[in-house]
Parts: structure tokens; sequence; C-alpha cells
């Protein structure tokens, strides 16, 4: 039986070798050195602003201000008019140059970032804030399942400074068992009725961090029954916590 041919590998020197990986090494750091020096321009320059850009800001919070103010004053809040006292609000947008007073009603409410939500029980004060921040959040009615769902999926409480999710009833027992709640669904049943321990319950509850849909929402600033994302949502709410959580 004839012996299969060999094939013989081209020979190539050592020297030759250490030659190319020298030139890849090379060749990746200062690529490396290229793209640092790019970013520290990026900084740089963003770091700078011109006076058209202060003027802008200012105005612009002025502006932020003024639309506030004549929204109080052209537009009355009621208790009454609402279907439900239970409210779930999202914040929707952020603004660097928004007024310093809309950053502190949305810090009040506990909505400092985007796509956070908080359940909040229906007042005339809490009402006039909504109406105060309503270009950055929408609001509406959970039902029972969405509820359910939120607190079930991204709940979590805060205990001894430290926020940790509500996947252990002994958390709920620990915070609440002096109300009577000692696992998530009698939270569930506190939050959904708006029991005599409401306050307590949402207030061990943290600011629900939503997530970003496929398609990012394209929000606009005019309220929703005029075609808009902001403002008052009413049933509609439910669709949308189903998206975001």
């Amino acid at each position: 039986m004839a012996e299969e041919e060999q094939t013989q590998l081209n020979y190539v020197v050592e020297t030759v070798l250490k030659k190319r990986k020298q030139k890849e090494d090379w060749a990746i750091k200062r690529r490396e050195r290229r793209d640092a020096k790019r970013k520290r321009k990026e900084d740089f320059k963003s770091t700078i602003k011109r006076p058209e850009q202060f003027i802008k800001e200012y105005r612009d919070k002025e502006l932020d201000f003024i639309r506030m103010r004549n929204r109080l004053k052209l537009r009355k809040v009621s208790v009454d008019d609402l279907k439900s006292k239970l409210l779930f609000v999202i914040r929707l947008r952020g603004k660097r140059d928004m007024h310093p007073k809309t950053k502190k009603i949305l810090n009040i409410l506990r909505l400092p970032h985007i796509l956070s939500g908080v359940f909040l029980k229906a007042s005339e004060s809490n009402l006039k804030m909504l109406l105060m921040v309503e270009p950055y959040v929408t609001y509406g009615y959970p039902n029972l399942k969405s509820v359910k769902e939120l607190i079930y999926r991204k709940g979590c409480g805060k205990v001894e400074k430290e926020i940790v999710p509500l996947t252990n009833n002994e958390v709920i027992e620990q915070a609440l068992g002096q109300y009577g709640m000692i696992c998530v669904e009698d939270m569930v049943h506190e939050i959904a009725n708006l029991g005599p321990h409401f306050v307590e319950a949402n207030h061990f509850l943290q600011p629900f961090k939503l997530k970003c849909p496929e398609r990012r929402l394209s929000v606009s600033k005019r309220p929703f029954k005029d075609g808009g994302d902001t403002g008052n949502r009413e049933e509609n709410m439910n669709d949308l916590i189903s998206k975001l959580n």
C-alpha cells in the first residue's frame, strides 16, 4: 500500500513572525490611542458652551416656569372629576434646562428619572403638582391586574436603607407586619383598594424602574386627550403599563 503524500507547510523565519506580531501590536495600540484622543476632543467640546447656549437655556427655564404658572391659572383640577382615586404616574421626559421648581416637584413625586413610576393617591395637592409638571409625566387609573403585575414583577422595598426586591414575604412582614401586611398579596390589596395604610405601604415601595420599549417613545408635550402623550390617560394607562412593565 503506497504511503499518502504529506503536504509540507511553508517555512517562515522566526524573526519574520516576531516582526509581524510587533506590527499587529503596534497597530492595535495606535488605534486605541487614536480613539482615546478622539474621545478627549469630543468631551472637551461638550464641556464648552457658547454664550448663545447659556441665553437659550435661561430663556427655556423661564418659559417653562411661565407655562407652569399659566396652566395653574387657566385650568382647575378637582378630585371629584376623576373616575378613580388611585393613580399611577410615569415620568416620560427629561430636560436639563427645565425650571428648578419643576425639578423640585418631580423629586417630591419621587420621579427623578425617566421611565420611573409611582402610585399616587388623588388629592387636591397631588393633582396640582401633576398639573405643574404635566409636560413631563403621564398618569391614569391602574386596574387590579396592573397593580399586581407591577408589584410582583418590579416591586422593591426599602429595608434599613437598602433596596431589596419583594421576592420574600419575610421582607414585607418585617417592614409592614405592624399594619397587618405579611405577604405581597396583602400589599397588592392595600394599594389597589387605597386601604387605611396605603401611605405606609406606598412609602415602603420604591419607584418602579420601567423598561424602555423596543421602539422608543416619541413623546409629545401635548396632553393625551389632544393626541399627545402627557397628562391624564384615564383607563388607557393600563395599556402603557403593560408595554413598559
